[in-house]
């Protein structure tokens, strides 16, 4: 099982599957897989204008889930933003039991463990999707076209990294935007702005109270179940690089909100707008304009603790790894999980625990770990009922 999962972490790794692009890598993907276990009908389910999954199916069964692209797009102009490399990036290493490269945590780990675990199984379904990862205004995702193309099973296993916990229970999230808009001006003549010096410069203000916001946020969180709240600016922008002599009229600022509760994103932007409007009334930007648009998410969904897939996962988790699984609450990461359950599948998350590596774009995995919980996928494919 090993050597297999490395062979698919290898063919993985020099396949790029930007999200929303994985189209080209499905495709090498099915036709590796045909090759290597021709009794299997492989198959590449398309969506949007470039966007794909590999598909395939033991008849009926649960499904197993991970998704082909990864969190950061290898050679993507965002992957400098984010991490502050711009060197090539390391091919896959592997040194003993660890295993190092680009994306394995999200999601080439689980997607590798997922391939072999269903190969070997012999039951149940496979969806390696495309468009799997967070991404605002990101147009269709490969699970709804695999839900809107598909009979959905009862039961659905959610392949991801995380700490290890099994869980049943998962977040809901979606984007904030925080705009403050004043009036252009030039560097040069600082009170051609508004507010004096650009909008830009008082950014200070809406960042102190954003986290002012963030700490009553999460300090409401109701803590039900195993999900969490949390919250993280992900972007601040305004102005135009090339042309840092003029002053720009907006501020922009990109929230990523979590929520375990049931929470109205409309809502929550609109008492976050009169508090920085508030704010900014008291401050140099009096006389700007402060608005919060709410991007729709997705809603914070559980399993029942006693439905069969989580019996069966628990009773995995214990043959495999001589325990059972700890308890977990304030969990706050959100996937597909809540998309699955949502549309009335029970579902379950649990995967390898990824290390960052000295590279921020590379993960590490312990191929024994990575093993055992090929084995866990596998088992619960042929012991769950279709």
């Amino acid at each position: 099982m090993r050597e297999q999962l490395l062979d698919v972490l290898r063919l993985l790794d020099t396949t790029p599957a930007p999200r929303g692009e994985e189209r080209t890598a499905a495709h090498r993907l099915r036709g590796w897989c045909a090759q290597r276990w021709p009794h299997i009908e492989w198959q590449v389910l398309e969506h949007g204008p470039a966007g794909g999954s590999l598909v395939a199916a033991h008849g009926d069964g649960p499904l197993l889930y991970s998704h082909l692209d990864t969190s950061l797009d290898d050679g993507g102009p965002g992957i400098g933003l984010i991490t502050a490399e711009t060197s090539p990036v390391m091919p896959l290493g592997v040194a003993g039991d660890v295993v190092t490269g680009f994306g394995l945590g999200v999601a080439r780990g689980p997607a590798a463990a997922v391939l072999v675990a269903f190969a070997e199984a012999g039951a149940g379904r496979l969806l390696l999707a495309g468009s799997g990862t967070h991404r605002r205004a990101g147009g269709i995702t490969g699970l709804e076209a695999y839900a809107d193309t598909y009979p959905l099973p009862r039961s659905a296993i959610v392949a991801k990294c995380g700490p290890p916990m099994l869980l049943w229970h998962e977040p809901g999230s979606f984007f904030l935007t925080v705009r403050v808009t004043g009036r252009s001006g030039i560097a040069m003549i600082a009170e051609s702005a508004t507010p004096p010096g650009g909008v830009v410069a008082s950014a200070g203000v809406v960042l102190d109270e954003l986290a002012r916001w963030r700490t009553a946020y999460l300090a409401a969180d109701p803590r039900t179940g195993q999900a969490g709240r949390a919250c993280g600016i992900g972007a601040i922008n305004g102005g135009w690089e090339d042309k840092p002599d003029l002053l720009p009229a907006q501020l922009r600022i990109g929230l990523y909100v979590v929520a375990g509760d049931q929470v109205e994103p409309k809502a929550l932007a609109g008492e976050l707008a009169d508090r920085l409007r508030a704010r900014c009334a008291e401050s140099v930007l009096r006389d700007c304009v402060v608005d919060v648009e709410a991007e729709p998410g997705t809603a914070a969904a559980a399993t029942p603790a006693d439905a069969p897939v989580v019996t069966a996962a628990r009773a995995a988790w214990l043959d495999e790894f001589g325990t059972p699984p700890p308890p977990v609450n304030g969990w706050t990461g959100s996937t597909d999980g809540v998309v699955l359950r949502a549309r009335g599948v029970d579902t379950v998350r649990l995967g390898p625990q990824a290390k960052p590596a000295a590279d921020p774009r590379r993960d590490e995995l312990s191929l024994a770990q990575l093993t055992a919980y090929t084995r866990v996928y596998r088992r619960l494919l042929t012991e769950l009922p279709a």
